[in-house]
Formats: C-alpha cells, sequence, structure tokens
C-alpha cells in the first residue's frame, strides 16, 4: 500500500504544476508520518520500542479515555473480592452471559459466569472446538493488600473504642495510618442471614483511621527503623469516642449498640463476619495529562478487570474462552476460593460432563488441561522515576510501554515455543509490549500462573508496571490497561 500510493505520487506529479506539486509533497509528508507510527507500532521486531502513546492516534486517545473512566468507575465499588464479584456479575449479565447451570447447553457462542462462594468467579464462552482440545483462558487475582478484623476485634483503651486486625497480602505498615480507612464486607449470622457493610465509601459516610505520632511528641520515634515504626499488632483503626450517656455503660458499649440498631449483629456474630479495612480513596487521574489513573486494589483488579472486559467483548471463539478471576492470591492462592482449589478442574469437569452426558470419563479433563493455554495476569512494579536503581533498566518495565512478559528465568519462565505464540499473537494485532526481569537477587513475586502448570497447562506470565504496587494508593498509565485488554482479547480471538 505504501509502495502504491509513492507511485500514483510520482505519476501525478509529472502532470502539476509547482502549486499542486507543494500539495502532493505535504500529502508525501503525511503518508511517511503514518509509515513511522506504524513502524513505531511493530518496533517489537527489534525492541527499540518508545512509550505506546507516542504511536496512538486522537481517536484512540479518546478510546483509551474512555476506557479507564470505566475502569474508575468499576475499581470504585469493587474493593474486596466479595464486591468485584458482584460487580462483575452486573456486567456479565449486561453483556448477555447467565449463571452456569446443570443443564446449560454446550453449544458454540453459548455464554455463562460461574461463581465459586462469592468470591471467585469464572467468565466463559463456548467455542467451535470440543473443550478437551484445549480452552483459551486468562486468569488474575482479585484480592488486594488490605487490612481485617480479627475475630473479637472490639476493644477500648484512654476512652478510644479500636478494632484490633490482622492484614491480608504483602505491606508497608506505616503506610495505612494518617489515611482514611472504610469498613466493608459482610456478617453472617447463626440463622442464615447475611449483613452486608460498607461505610467510608459515599462522601458523607464516617471513615476510620489509625493514628499516627504527632511530630511534636515523638523524640526518639523518628530514629526507630522504617520497619519498627509501626508494628501489625498496632493497626488499630479509631471507632469511636462518644461517652455513652447511660450508667454502666462504656464505650465498647456504645459501638456494641450502634452495631445492633444499624446491622442488627452482636458481638459474637463478629466472629462469623469478613470485615475488611480498605483505603477510602477515590479512583482519580494523575497528572496535568490525565495519562495515569491512581487507585487502591490496582494489584491485581487491573489484571482481573481487564480479562473481565475481554472475556465479554470477545466474538465467538475457536477454542472456548474463559476468564478465571480468584481470591487469596496475596495469602499464598490458599483455601476453596484461591488458585490452589481443585474448583478450576471441578468447572472444566462439569462442561465436559454437559457436552458428553454418559459418554463423559475423567480422562478427558486431563486431556483439556493439558491442551489449555492460559496467560496469568498480575501486574509488576514498573521503573520509579525516584528509584530507578531497584531495577537493570535494560529488562525493566515503563509505565506506558505496554504489557510485560515476566521473564523470571531460573526455570520459572515459560517455554520459548509459547513465548513466542504469544509474540506472533500481540504482534498480528499491534498490541504494544515489553519484557520485565526483576534485578537479580533483589526483588521477587508471583503470579497465580504456578498452580495451572501444575495441572499440564501451558501458561505465561504477565501484566503492566504499576507504580506503589501493595500501597493504599497504586499508579498504572490509562494506555497499559487498555492495551492489557486488548491482548487478553487477542488471546482469547486468536
Amino acid at each position: 500500500m505504501f509502495k502504491n500510493g509513492l507511485k500514483k505520487i510520482g505519476q501525478s506529479q509529472k502532470e502539476c504544476g509547482m502549486g499542486q506539486r507543494l500539495g502532493l509533497g505535504l500529502l508525501l509528508i503525511a503518508v511517511m508520518s503514518f509509515a513511522s507510527a506504524a513502524a513505531e507500532k511493530n518496533c517489537q521486531d527489534d525492541l527499540n520500542c518508545k512509550s505506546a502513546w507516542l504511536a496512538a492516534s486522537e481517536e484512540e486517545r479518546t478510546v483509551i479515555f474512555e476506557f479507564a473512566e470505566d475502569y474508575k468507575a468499576f475499581m470504585r465499588v469493587a474493593r474486596t473480592e466479595l464486591s468485584f464479584v458482584s460487580e462483575a456479575i452486573v456486567l456479565a449479565e449486561a453483556a448477555g452471559f447467565s449463571r452456569l447451570k446443570t443443564d446449560s447447553p454446550m453449544e458454540p457462542g453459548a455464554k455463562y459466569y460461574d461463581v465459586n462462594r462469592d468470591r471467585a468467579i469464572a467468565v466463559m464462552i463456548i467455542g467451535d472446538e470440543e473443550i478437551s482440545s484445549g480452552m483459551r483462558v486468562v486468569g488474575a487475582h482479585i484480592d488486594s493488600p488490605r487490612l481485617e478484623l480479627k475475630g473479637k476485634p472490639l476493644f477500648s483503651a484512654n476512652e478510644f473504642a479500636l478494632f484490633q486486625t490482622n492484614y491480608h497480602g504483602g505491606i508497608k505498615r506505616y503506610q495505612w495510618t494518617n489515611i482514611p480507612l472504610a469498613l466493608v464486607g459482610i456478617i453472617d449470622k447463626k440463622d442464615g442471614t447475611r449483613v452486608e457493610v460498607n461505610v467510608g465509601l459515599a462522601p458523607d459516610d464516617p471513615i476510620l483511621m489509625i493514628p499516627d505520632m504527632s511530630p511534636h511528641v515523638d523524640r526518639g520515634y523518628n530514629d526507630k527503623k522504617v520497619g519498627e515504626l509501626v508494628t501489625y499488632e498496632s493497626l488499630d483503626p479509631i471507632v469511636a469516642h462518644l461517652p455513652p450517656i447511660e450508667d454502666g455503660l462504656d464505650i465498647e458499649d456504645q459501638v456494641l449498640i450502634i452495631l445492633k440498631s444499624r446491622y442488627g449483629v452482636s458481638r459474637a456474630d463478629l466472629v462469623s463476619a469478613e470485615l475488611s479495612l480498605v483505603p477510602a480513596f477515590e479512583p482519580r487521574d494523575m497528572g496535568l495529562d490525565r495519562s495515569m489513573v491512581a487507585a487502591y486494589g490496582q494489584d491485581d483488579k487491573l489484571g482481573a478487570y481487564a480479562a473481565l472486559r475481554a472475556v465479554l467483548a470477545s466474538k465467538r471463539p475457536t477454542q472456548t474462552a474463559l476468564a478465571y478471576l480468584v481470591d487469596n492470591e496475596e495469602v499464598g492462592n490458599v483455601n476453596n476460593t484461591g488458585a490452589k482449589s481443585d474448583y478450576f478442574s471441578n468447572l472444566v469437569a462439569r462442561l465436559l460432563s454437559a457436552k458428553l452426558g454418559k459418554s463423559y470419563r475423567d480422562i478427558e479433563v486431563r486431556k483439556a488441561l493439558r491442551n489449555s493455554k492460559m496467560i496469568s495476569i498480575d501486574v509488576n512494579p514498573g521503573v520509579n522515576p525516584m528509584r530507578e536503581s531497584a531495577w537493570e533498566l535494560n529488562n525493566a518495565p515503563k509505565l506506558g510501554y505496554g504489557v510485560n512478559f515476566k521473564m523470571y528465568g531460573r526455570g520459572f519462565t515459560a517455554n520459548s515455543e509459547f513465548t513466542a505464540d504469544i509474540r506472533r499473537i500481540f504482534d498480528n494485532a499491534d498490541i504494544p509490549w515489553q519484557t520485565a526481569t526483576y534485578k537479580v537477587g533483589r526483588s521477587g513475586g508471583g503470579t497465580i500462573g504456578g498452580e495451572f502448570s501444575r495441572q499440564d497447562m501451558e501458561v505465561i506470565d504477565f501484566g503492566v508496571p504499576v507504580l506503589s504496587i501493595h500501597t493504599p494508593y497504586a499508579v498504572s498509565s490509562k494506555i497499559d490497561i487498555y492495551n492489557l485488554y486488548r491482548g487478553s482479547k487477542a488471546f482469547f480471538e486468536d
């Protein structure tokens, strides 16, 4: 096309006057600029890549910014795995997906979702090929570092009521002081009823907070190492301070009265509760150019959201496409809603049983897993402009440069043939990508991918770079979020 354009321009110049030749010269510059932009999109051939923003047209930037608005709206509500699953169901049903049932037909193009104990979800489109010939799976986790209430959380100190907490996932403790915290989650009662709690996210809600020391009274406090400034046991937010009016009551009784009147629960009901303290910050645009998103929980709700949107938008696939979004990665993929659970292989068995009926055999499950390919998404720490020495920059992921393939080395990297296949898919779809390898012996991290490699699936790990992972407020580039969605969709539809 480019060569044909040059030929036509050359022929026309012979027949044109000076003014027309000037116009054609400008046209030639425009064509060359277009070719330059196209070349930047395919820079992966020599890995001499620049920021993906440079190749994005104004129309593409508009789409990217609109996608980011949807992402922020989702993240505003989906603070825990419970609320993520609830919101995912809303999106899935709006896109024509229905809940998987025992008698759901396994016809090509059928769209289903299946929920595992309200804390994990699988969203799928049945493909043209048999499930035993393999599936295309994109997996991510939907839990994020946070504080959780202990079984008996309520106590008092110096006429304050406080909650005792535990932590979920790796955190820097000092970062959780002096920030607004919301209390969210569920309380299950003995009579089988469930109470939902959500305090601190609405603009007029009260918040909770863990107070830090004032500089006026912290003599000697700043001499401590950062890891000693705040202990895990001191991450206790203030819940109330209003003295009770009735004689014989204390501040704890006052809180219990509030819980009873608002939620109908007792102190003992908190034993069967899953209540979390999460940052109450709103997702916001970051930067004067609005190119980034600052939000709590982007590890790895960013990856999970991209995978969810990708499967919802995918066309009827050749192989069954499935987004698998799980709980508890931050604490080792544990419990029956984590990636170590047998839920996934049981789900495959259910799909095969529904398809094959009486001819179903367990070996079909083994064949399906063996033939399946999976992308395991988890965000990566991106190059921090203030701390670039944490990376070996030649293999460091940069915000705005696209999806990063995680090249761990030491036997943990996906095999070369699967990596090459992903390169093919991404390059054919003009998905910008980069590589990420931690500084040797200095850093580490994992995904849910290892749990599926053990089931004989072909698995590759990748994500996008994010600043301030595992902090109360992380930062991503809007174009990376969008390209992760595009890359997942290209994988499903390949």
